[in-house]
């Protein structure tokens, strides 16, 4: 198969081929078939071809991928590639094929309608669009399913219309055609194809058609319509049920502005709450999927009229136990995640003081709730018995249960703050209460029975701890001393460890309970279970957090506990105890700090001493690395409070420390992650201390220029920047000498850097581009009036340009802030003007306007061919805002430049109609003084990048379909 040109025919039989190669070729013919297929779906040469296949008896799949090819093209090559004497030929052959898939695959048939939709919206001289079509396709009874089909499509794709090369105006002028002006006929047409049989008011498509059309159509054209009944009806009928109640949701959201839809709620309110009874009946028949239809349906209900319920309570109530029953009666724990947005919306209007009484009316609708969630967060009885497996081996129903689990501890909080805080703990410390009586008798070594029973509401205990006041003084005592004497059983610990991590701070405040939680906690860690011993070391984190001023008479065992555990712990775990440890230390008194600091930190930089000289492949250099992040969060934690001009204890030990963490460096130089996570912590330092680091810095500043130039690496360009920041010159206590060293060694490191990417591709470096970037950002802001006039700004400027080549978007980011903020300073509004005096700040303007003057245009060509080619979705809104800046600093010079930039876009990809009309607006906008002006140039080019783009870089659809399997066909 010959690769093929702009102006290559494809012969239906070569695609044909490619099709087949794509569904089961091996990968490397893959490859070519899926470039082939590429270039044939953009060529201005595949349309007879699409048509050719569509009208042949081709495999359904390859007549599928021509549709959906069909599609893509009457979306985006429209206007380039057909002529306008050419349309409605084109329609004639969409009506032909509709009739001739009219029977199905449905598939081929919905796409071929999105087809003449799209096709409509563009066809700005085709005035009857709905009768033409209806009168076209309705002559037979397997037509009426296209004809459903279109009208089902027609308002999604007009809603879709920016992706056409249409005008806002003019699409907004097709949409009134198509849509408004045809709203009355389309309710018309779907009561006439209902009433024709009893099956045609069972048809799912009617459903999906009255859903879609509900974006155009008053609900109340609908609610005062034979339609409503049809509605209705169908939720109680197998064949579309699911569409039925689909229709009804979207019905009821169009009501959720309550007063302005107070006669279409009186009409829809009794028909939702009759049906109520059809739930037990479902429950009893195990109908999950249709329960499921409908619990949406009375859920919306509520959740739309929520302001209305918390008015009116009693004549709304039976909606409210509709959906509380709902929930009770789901067994399998798949229908009550829809009611929990009603629960929190009626909630967030109950805790407000005009709602009071009604809060009073509803309390015990929110208490019977509290039963339905401590059931339903049992943990299931296996089928097998095996008590080790919970879920038979069902990896994906455990990890639904837990991501449900959680989602039922956020309607549990919403539950308590209506109830209020002690009579929600009650029912936890009762149902505790009830397993102990019934159950703790027959506890053994080996069996904890219906464990369940107790494992629930102490994860509920767990969920309510974040809105559970810290001054609580009525269960929480009762509840305490009951944890510490749950049996032993893998759940039922965790559970525990877990909600003893979660009372922290009300435990700081009642400090008698203390003792007894933290030797549960530090106990937990013999345990042989990883997930306990993961849970007691977040405990532990948050046990030393929030009670770490009553923890500093245990700080020398606490670190003796500590070296204990530390290396039985995976990483994760590791650095939770050292976040606490180091937070009960951070708290002792400042002349404690250094010796505390040894006593901790020395085994750590023991471990690292050992773990360098045996660290040989890359697994021991990762477990180094994950190493020095510990010593990293004592330098983040650890901060005495030192009275200005006095050595800082801290820096004292670290300065002991540095020489050992500069000899590391050195010997892997070659690790990226070892290389991250000691700038890491040189960079904590600097943050953590600030100027009681000056001591440090000309040593730091040495290694960070050696490390740099040596290894390339973007990290040390981070520490760079944090240097430059805190050590400013409007920061405090700054010697003027030392900000002139560290701005020299800033234009040092630059240096370093523009040389290495003259050197390089940006492909090459873009991590270590992410950073620089970043530190210029940090440069522009602290030192303007330093850097802009400099030699560095035009190569630093050029550099920018040149990294807009890459496509990663962190890199890309950074790039276009700086750009961005660098602009600023062309204008009144710089990123930063404090402390600059007037002609700097002049001198400073003058210099970036003089520099676009003659460098202005290759930016806007980078940016422009980033916007249409190459930049990730993220960086859109900041190369807009890049030639937005342009366009307000330099207007006409940046038109011109866009203007240039449009002409060099290869021949057939831009249609030149397009291109004039683009600069026409751009050129009309700039031409008055309206402050929205540049806003609608900014829109204007988003647009015409966004366009461009989809046409012709973007993958086309189809293709990721011919690789995934066979496609299943219905007519």
């Amino acid at each position: 198969m010959a690769a093929n040109g702009e102006q290559d025919v494809f012969s239906p039989s070569d695609v044909l081929a490619a099709i087949m190669t794509m569904r089961s070729g091996e990968q490397e013919a893959k490859k070519k078939a899926h470039a082939y297929l590429e270039n044939f779906q953009k060529s201005k040469t595949s349309w007879a071809t699409i048509i050719g296949i569509l009208q042949s008896k081709s495999e359904p799949e390859a007549t599928l991928f021509a549709a959906i090819t069909l599609r893509g093209k009457i979306t985006y090559d429209l206007s380039t590639q057909v002529s306008t004497s050419e349309l409605s030929g084109l329609r004639n052959q969409i009506l032909l094929l509709l009739k001739q898939f009219a029977a199905g695959p449905k598939p081929i048939r919905v796409q071929l309608c999105v087809c003449l939709a799209i096709l409509a919206i563009q066809m700005k001289d085709w005035n009857d669009v709905l009768p033409s079509v209806v009168q076209s396709l309705n002559d037979s009874p397997e037509s009426h399913a296209c004809v459903l089909d279109f009208l089902r499509v027609l308002p999604e794709e007009v809603t879709e219309g920016r992706k056409i090369t249409l005008s806002e105006d003019d699409l907004a002028d097709r949409s009134k055609e198509l849509l408004a002006d045809n709203a009355d006929r389309v309710v018309q047409l779907l009561i006439n194809y209902s009433q024709s049989s009893p099956a045609s008011a069972r048809n799912p498509q009617l459903m999906e058609c009255i859903t879609s059309w509900l974006r155009e159509v008053p609900v109340e054209s609908i609610v005062n319509s034979p339609l409503l009944d049809v509605v209705f009806d169908g939720i109680n009928a197998d064949e579309c049920s699911q569409e039925s109640s689909e229709c009804l949701c979207v019905m009821l959201r169009e009501t959720r502005e309550v007063d302005d839809n107070q006669q279409i709620i009186q009409v829809l309110f009794p028909r939702v709450v009759g049906l109520q009874p059809r739930i037990a009946v479902l429950a009893e028949e195990e109908d999950t999927e249709t329960l499921k239809s409908l619990t949406k349906v009375i859920a919306t209900a509520a959740e739309c009229w929520s302001v209305a319920i918390a008015r009116q309570p009693s004549h709304f109530r039976a909606l409210v136990e509709a959906v509380l029953e709902c929930a009770a009666r789901d067994k399998d724990q798949d229908v009550i995640e829809h009611t929990f947005n009603f629960w929190y919306d009626l909630k967030q209007y109950l805790v407000l003081e005009r709602y009071i009484q009604s809060r009073l009316e509803l309390v015990d609708v929110y208490s019977k709730l509290v039963d339905v969630l401590l059931r339903h967060l049992q943990y299931p009885r296996p089928d097998s018995g095996n008590e080790a497996d919970l879920f038979d081996g069902d990896r994906e129903q455990e990890e639904k249960f837990r991501e449900f689990r959680h989602q039922m501890g956020d309607t549990l909080k919403d539950s308590c703050e209506v109830m209020g805080i002690t009579q929600c703990l009650t029912k936890v410390l009762n149902a505790i209460q009830v397993w102990m009586q019934n159950y703790a008798s027959q506890v053994t070594d080996d069996a904890v029975p219906n464990w369940q029973q107790l494992e629930a509401p102490l994860f509920a205990m767990r969920a309510l701890g974040r809105i559970v006041d810290r001054d609580e003084d009525v269960v929480l005592p009762q509840l305490m001393p009951l944890l510490v004497q749950i049996p032993n059983h893998e759940k039922l610990k965790f559970a525990t460890i877990m909600v003893l991590g979660r009372y922290t701070e009300w435990t700081a405040a009642h400090p008698e309970y203390l003792e007894p939680q933290f030797n549960y906690i530090v106990n937990a860690f013999q345990a042989d279970s990883k997930e306990i011993v993961r849970a007691a070391a977040l405990a532990i984190k948050f046990f030393c957090t929030d009670c770490r001023n009553l923890l500093g008479g245990q700080v020398l065992q606490l670190q003796t506990f500590y070296d204990q555990v530390l290396d039985k712990l995976p990483n994760q775990s590791k650095e939770e105890v050292t976040d606490g440890v180091s937070s009960v230390v951070a708290v002792q008194p400042a002349d404690q700090t250094y010796a505390l600091l040894k006593t901790y930190c020395d085994p750590l930089i023991q471990r690292l001493m050992t773990m360098a000289n045996q660290a040989t492949d890359k697994e021991s250099k990762i477990a180094m690395a994950e190493h020095l992040q510990l010593i990293t969060i004592f330098v983040q934690n650890v901060t005495p409070a030192v009275n200005p001009g006095d050595a800082n204890p801290a820096v004292k030990y670290w300065q002991e420390v540095f020489p050992i963490l500069s000899t590391v460096l050195e010997n892997f130089l070659d690790f990226s992650p070892i290389c991250e996570r000691i700038c890491r912590c040189w960079r904590n330092m600097v943050v953590s201390y600030r100027t009681s680091m000056a001591p440090l810095l000309p040593e730091m500043a040495n290694k960070l220029a050696t490390g740099f130039t040596a290894s390339r690496e973007g990290c040390f360009l981070w520490v760079t920047g944090t240097i430059l920041r805190e050590f400013s010159e409007d920061r405090d206590n700054v010697d003027p000498a030392t900000t002139e060293n560290i701005y020299s060694f800033f234009e040092a490191q630059a240096t370093v850097f523009l040389r290495a990417m003259t050197e390089m591709q940006p492909s090459d470096l873009p991590d270590a581009i992410d950073d620089f970037f970043r530190l210029m950002i940090d440069a522009l802001l602290y030192y303007p009036q330093k850097l802009i006039p400099s030699a560095l700004l035009l190569p630093i400027f050029e550099a920018a340009i040149y990294a807009l080549t890459l496509e990663q978007r962190d890199p890309l980011v950074s790039t276009l802030h700086y750009v961005r903020d660098l602009l600023s300073y062309g204008s009144n509004n710089p990123a930063s003007s404090e402390g600059l005096p007037e002609p700097t700040a002049q001198q400073i303007k003058s210099i970036i306007l003089s520099m676009l003057q003659t460098h202005g245009i290759g930016l806007v060509k980078q940016v422009m061919a980033g916007m249409m080619l190459t930049f990730p979705r993220d960086c859109f809104a900041d190369g807009s805002g890049v030639l937005l800046a342009l366009f307000e600093m330099l207007p006409s010079q940046t038109a011109e430049w866009v203007a240039q930039t449009i002409q060099l876009l290869p021949d057939g990809t831009v249609n030149p109609d397009e291109a004039n009309r683009l600069m026409g607006k751009i050129k009309e906008r700039l031409s008055t003084d309206d402050a929205s002006n540049m806003r609608h140039v900014r829109v204007l080019l988003q647009d015409f990048t966004n366009s461009y783009r989809r046409r012709n870089v973007a993958p086309r659809d189809g293709l990721g379909q011919l690789e995934a399997t066979r496609f299943q066909f219905s007519g």
